[in-house]
């Protein structure tokens, strides 16, 4: 990426559709965890002793 801030407009297309397809992820997440929220909480956990043992 450039210094000056300037964004080709390919760059803009590309941080467009990943900020929509990153959007559409997390409310397909939240929707999962809405229908299954017992498996939600368990994946809650395991993210929590994932980052808890694993030092980056």
């Amino acid at each position: 990426m450039t210094d000056s801030g300037a964004k080709t407009p390919e760059q803009v297309d590309r941080l467009r559709r990943r900020a929509a397809f990153l959007r559409e992820l997390e409310e397909a997440r939240a929707l999962r965890d809405r229908i299954a929220p017992r498996r939600a909480r368990v994946r809650q956990l395991r993210e929590a002793m994932r980052r808890a043992t694993y030092h980056h």
